[in-house]
């Protein structure tokens, strides 16, 4: 029988209560102070033509700000204020707030032709665990969006993915832009940004590390604390992230900031075997390679850095001088007999047997264990 580990993980928690937002209203119209200077100028008993000689300003001006055609500047603010003693504050707040509902409007005209965008993000998903707030208003929701990926557009969340934001090596199994993985690699993005963690000390991590390789002895509610907890120490935020169905990714190791590293896990389904080696994985990325890039791990990749961390985990797991011995391998019995004497877990054994063909994928599968994140 498979062993099997459940636990509830508090370093990304799930949120399965619907959760209702107040969404501020946005009128789709927009009022000119104009509207108010001339009920104020007729309570007054004064006309435009009046209005203009006492403030000095031409009688066409006075007429286009009116009609809200022309600028209600901070001087001519002033000048109201001494004709009106109606605050300048306030003629200079109209204003403003007239230029922004100006601008927020052609904003949603131009959101309105950019909708077909959102069929690519798991928004549903994202609705689901609070990333964003349900609404039955699609720009709105697409404004949600991209505010949640921290863009300003789609044109700049396309550009993220050749640099910036989402850079890194794209092998042959990833799309050119993939939403869903995207919006995986943004919620641990996220969560890692709010992680409270040391400076960065890459002698302290890498000490850490190979600490850290007798914890795949322990269970989950064990080892992801004293994880989490061990890289913070060093620099690095360690996030475990539910799985976003469809996001082929098993781990992605990114710097936050010159002196703060972010490792995340896909918390799909786990053999011990993958999630560890996905782990270390990671590290050796962090370690080894450059602050400039974002890396992400999906399956098999010839790209030099993705070997090199691939040996990294690999000899961290089991170290050359014991690796030796592994062709010896053949019964359960030597399997666990050669885990226990190097302090890993038999699981890993398999799985490394399993990689170099020593045995077959189908034998000692039940020597891993399965991790079932809730």
């Amino acid at each position: 029988m498979v062993p099997s580990y459940e636990m509830k993980l508090t370093t990304m928690p799930q949120h399965k209560t619907k959760i209702k937002h107040r969404i501020p209203f946005e009128p789709d119209y927009s009022v000119a102070p104009g509207r108010t200077l001339l009920e104020t100028i007729e309570s007054l008993g004064i006309d435009q033509n009046e209005l203009a000689e006492r403030t000095g300003l031409t009688p066409k001006t006075v007429n286009l700000i009116i009609k809200g055609k022309a600028p209600l500047t901070q001087q001519t603010a002033m000048l109201l204020e001494r004709v009106t003693s109606v605050p300048a504050r306030i003629w200079n707040n109209l204003e403003c707030n007239f230029r922004e509902q100006l601008a927020r409007i052609a904003s949603h005209k131009q959101l309105e032709k950019q909708l077909d965008w959102l069929m690519e993000i798991p928004t549903e998903e994202l609705i689901a665990r609070c990333a964003i707030s349900a609404t039955s208003d699609r720009v709105t929701l697409l404004d949600q969006t991209l505010k949640f990926f921290g863009v300003a557009s789609v044109e700049a969340w396309n550009e993220g993915w050749s640099e910036g934001q989402f850079a890194f090596r794209k092998s042959h199994q990833v799309a050119a832009n993939d939403g869903k993985l995207a919006s995986w690699l943004r919620l641990a993005e996220l969560h890692g940004q709010q992680m409270n963690v040391s400076k960065y000390n890459k002698e302290h991590f890498g000490r850490i590390a190979k600490s850290m390789r007798g914890l795949t002895i322990a269970e989950p509610d064990v080892f992801v604390p004293k994880l989490v907890d061990s890289f913070a120490s060093a620099g690095v935020a360690l996030c475990l992230v539910p799985e976003i169905p469809g996001a082929k990714i098993s781990g992605a190791a990114k710097w936050l900031s010159s002196d703060k590293a972010l490792i995340a896990v896909n918390l799909r389904g786990k053999k011990n075997d993958l999630f560890w080696f996905t782990v270390f994985h990671e590290v050796g990325h962090i370690l080894n390679d450059s602050k400039k890039e974002t890396y992400i791990d999906i399956g098999y990749s010839d790209d030099p850095q993705e070997k090199n961390a691939n040996h990294y985990a690999r000899d961290l797991l089991i170290p050359t001088a014991q690796s030796q011995k592994l062709s010896s391998l053949r019964t359960r019995s030597e399997v666990v007999a050669f885990a226990n004497q190097i302090g890993i877990a038999p699981g890993i054994v398999v799985g490394r047997l399993q990689h170099e063909k020593i045995i077959a994928y189908s034998y000692l599968n039940d020597l891993k264990d399965t991790f079932k994140w809730e």
